[in-house]
């Protein structure tokens, strides 16, 4: 274990939520980032930049027991070109993120020589409704913005979602895509939302105490407000780079004042990043309105997509979707999903073209590695690729899908 960067995580972070009490309250107790490897810029021989194939900047984040599906989820989207910190929530013990580390030590040796693979130490809750997801999320996108400055998209995703493409196939479709594009799914049409998530007024128990996982709501609402648009949709975003470093460093008042307004929103997750974008005249003409997400909603939806299973697989396949969700730990059709999608192996990473080993039964493809500045894209990517073309050309067709 390297030491953690206590110089450097606390300020950048401070930046965005100066003003913040409790999120800075919360801050002062997780302001360290534990790194799995060492803290070292990416191998010279990785050729990053705008000339060069894309890079992504992962948060996989879980609870209490999430941690093999984690390391599983790590090993089917990783790359050498990318970035990825995993977060374990408070409620998770020491032991869990210690058996974590361990895992992934074992089941992939190139993250040591690559160095690209943090395990946040002191994490904070997992609250679902509350504002302790969203200080996860941005706490998270400072550390990566200041441990890599190579990646090009913020990815996030849960322990219950699952790739359905390579990192071969995600990279070559992406090399074709504008660099500040940002993949989110969001309407200003908030309809019965206004009342009962943007008016109540609440606090999250979880950001200053101890083992709480709910929050408070205070009695009295208040108004809708008239100084920003709001805007909401699915909190799985991918983002550009420009507009993450916009969020953080804010270099004017919008990102801080809706943080300010955000904290105290039931699920700020699903609003936040949104409402931000929209209201930016910087970024707002950035946007593809999809979070690159299958799902499948129950009539009337839930809170969370239907549960996958074997028989969502072939629409799943078809869809040309990077990713879905939401799947049980143990759910079948991920075993499927590895053996005829990514083509990864029990324990092992989806081979890629870096991977240099003899592919055998008994022999990891990936346990040595060569030139990780080329890809080899699979079937897979051409569904994706004309879907990502698809969705580009009406993101462009529609100028600003912000303005509904």
């Amino acid at each position: 274990m390297s030491r953690s960067p206590e110089k450097w995580l606390f300020p950048l972070v401070s930046i965005s939520f100066v003003s913040l009490l409790l999120f800075l309250s919360a801050l002062s107790g997780f302001s360290a980032s534990s790194a799995l490897f060492s803290h070292h810029s990416p191998p010279t021989y990785l050729r990053r930049g705008p000339q060069h194939l894309p890079s992504f900047a992962y948060l996989l984040a879980g609870g209490r027991g999430d941690s093999r599906r984690l390391l599983r989820l790590l090993l089917a989207v990783y790359h050498p070109r990318n970035r990825y910190v995993l977060h374990l929530s408070a409620d998770a013990p020491e032991s869990e993120r210690a058996d974590l580390a361990v895992a992934v030590l074992r089941s992939l040796p190139a993250a040591r020589a690559f160095g690209n693979v943090d395990i946040v130490g002191r994490p904070t809750a997992g609250t679902h409704m509350g504002s302790s997801g969203l200080a996860a999320t941005l706490r998270a996108a400072a550390v990566l913005l200041r441990i890599d400055d190579g990646w090009d998209w913020f990815v996030t995703l849960n322990a219950a979602d699952y790739p359905l493409v390579t990192q071969d196939d995600l990279i070559h479709v992406f090399s074709s895509v504008p660099r500040d594009l940002n993949f989110i799914d969001h309407s200003s049409d908030i309809g019965w939302k206004e009342f009962q998530r943007v008016q109540p007024i609440i606090v999250d128990a979880g950001i200053y105490l101890a083992g709480r996982n709910q929050y408070f709501q205070a009695s009295e609402k208040r108004t809708t407000p008239d100084s920003f648009k709001f805007f909401t949709g699915s909190p799985w975003v991918i983002l550009s780079r420009s507009f993450i470093e916009y969020c953080i460093l804010g270099w004017n008042n919008l990102p801080r004042t809706l943080l300010l307004y955000f904290t105290n929103v039931v699920l700020s997750q699903e609003g936040y990043f949104h409402s931000v974008i929209c209201n930016s005249p910087d970024f707002q003409s950035t946007t593809v309105n999809t979070d690159l997400r299958y799902m499948v909603w129950d009539d009337p939806p839930g809170m969370e997509p239907h549960s996958l299973n074997m028989t969502d697989y072939d629409k799943m396949k078809r869809s040309g979707m990077p990713f879905a969700r939401q799947f049980r730990e143990y759910e079948p059709v991920l075993d499927k999903i590895d053996d005829k999608i990514l083509g990864r192996w029990r324990n092992r990473p989806v081979p890629g073209a870096w991977c240099s080993a003899k592919k055998r039964w008994w022999t990891d493809s990936c346990s040595q590695w060569g030139n990780a500045n080329i890809v080899r894209p699979s079937s897979q990517a051409e569904m994706f690729g004309k879907l990502m073309r698809k969705l580009v050309k009406e993101s462009k067709a529609q100028s600003n899908s912000c303005k509904q």
